[in-house]
C-alpha cells in the first residue's frame, strides 16, 4: 500500500539522510524499511551454517527492490556489514537500476564473523575507518555510508564486540550517523545502552535492531524510555512466533505514548525470504499484507505514517 503523508515540518537546516547517491532531505525520504538486504558475501563460519544467507545476485536485488517500489516503498536502508560481505559497488549499480533512495551501512555484525583484521586494530583505528566511510566515501569508489552498526551475541557482550560498539560510539560523536546495533534475539539491548551512554553517545540516536524477537513489552519499555528506538523486523517469519504478538506488542508500545521510537522492517537476509529467489514474504509483505492488517486490528493512519515515514526520516538524518 502506499502510506499516503503529510509533509511534516523540516528539520534542522543542513540535516539530510545521507544515501548511497547523495544527500536527501527527510521530508522527501518517504516511506521506509530501516533494515534489510539486497548483496551479501557472508563469511565462511555463516555459509556452514546454511549457504540460504548468501544473495549473490544483483538482478535479483532489483527485481525485490521494484516489488518494494511497486508496493508503495520510497526508501531502503541496506544492512550488510563489512564483516557480513558488504558490497557498495554493487549497491550503487543496483541504485541507479531503480528508484529507490538506499542508505548503506559501516561498521560490524557480531564478533563471530569478524576478520581476523578487526581483532589487530584498536577503538581508535576502527574509529577512523568507519569515520573516513562516512565522510569520504568506502575505499576510492566516493560511495558514502549513511548508517553504523554494531552489535553483540546472545546474553552476553564479548570484549572484541564492546571495543566495537565504542568504536561506533566515537564514530557517531565524529560524524553525527545515526546507529544500528545488532541484538542476538533481541538480548543485550540495554547493556549495549550502557557502553554507548559511556562513550557520551545521545540514545536518541540509536536503534536497537531484532528487539521483537524478544517480545517483553517490559523490556521494551525500559529500552524507550532511555530515548533509543525499538528496532523490529520480523513481522512474517512465523517460525520466531505468530504476527499476533508482534501486533500486540505494537500497540502496547504505542499505548505507552513511545511511538515516534518504533521503526519496523523485515529484515529479508534469506534467499528463502525473497521473492525474486522464488521464497517469501518478500519486501512487499509488510505494505501490502502487515500493514493493512494493523490498521485491520486497530492502528490510524497517523500511527502508520508516523512510524514508516516519520520515523525513519528523523533517525536517518545528520
Amino acid at each position: 500500500m502506499r502510506i499516503t503523508a503529510n509533509i511534516f515540518q523540516k528539520g534542522e537546516e543542513g540535516m539530510n539522510v545521507q544515501t548511497i547517491k547523495g544527500p536527501v532531505a527527510p521530508e522527501k525520504l518517504g516511506t521506509t524499511y530501516t533494515h534489510e538486504h539486497l548483496i551479501c558475501y557472508p563469511p565462511a563460519i555463516a555459509m556452514k551454517e546454511d549457504y540460504d544467507f548468501e544473495l549473490p545476485q544483483e538482478e535479483k536485488a532489483i527485481e525485490e527492490l521494484k516489488y518494494f517500489k511497486e508496493a508503495g516503498g520510497d526508501c531502503l536502508v541496506e544492512g550488510t556489514a563489512i564483516d557480513y560481505g558488504r558490497d557498495p559497488e554493487a549497491l550503487g549499480r543496483i541504485a541507479e537500476a531503480v528508484d529507490v533512495h538506499i542508505v548503506f551501512t559501516t561498521g560490524f555484525n557480531k564478533g563471530r564473523f569478524y576478520p581476523d583484521w578487526v581483532f589487530k586494530m584498536d577503538v581508535d583505528a576502527l574509529t577512523e575507518l568507519m569515520t573516513r566511510e562516512i565522510v569520504e566515501g568506502v575505499g576510492d569508489t566516493g560511495l558514502k555510508a549513511g548508517i553504523i552498526k554494531g552489535g553483540s551475541w546472545y546474553n552476553v557482550i564479548l570484549p572484541k564486540e564492546e571495543k566495537v560498539i565504542r568504536a561506533v560510539g566515537r564514530t557517531h560523536n565524529k560524524t553525527g550517523a545515526p546507529i544500528w546495533l545488532h541484538t542476538e534475539a533481541g538480548t543485550m539491548g540495554l547493556e549495549q545502552l550502557d557502553l554507548l551512554e559511556e562513550e557520551g553517545v545521545d540514545l536518541n540516536r540509536v536503534c536497537l535492531g531484532h528487539i521483537d524477537r524478544n517480545p517483553d513489552p517490559w523490556y521494551h519499555k525500559k529500552i524507550a524510555a532511555r530515548g533509543a528506538y525499538l528496532g523490529h523486523d520480523c513481522p512474517g517469519k512465523i517460525k520466531y512466533g505468530p504476527d499476533s504478538t508482534r501486533v500486540n506488542l505494537i500497540k502496547e508500545i504505542l499505548d505507552a505514548g513511545y511511538e515516534k521510537q518504533l521503526l519496523i522492517s523485515g529484515d529479508m537476509g534469506r534467499r528463502s525470504y525473497l521473492t525474486s529467489y522464488g521464497g517469501g514474504p518478500g519486501f512487499s509483505f509488510l505494505l501490502n499484507k502487515f500493514i493493512p492488517r494493523l490498521l485491520d486490528e486497530g492502528l490510524e493512519e497517523k500511527e502508520i505514517e508516523q512510524i514508516w515515514v516519520k520515523n525513519p526520516a528523523t533517525y536517518l538524518s545528520f
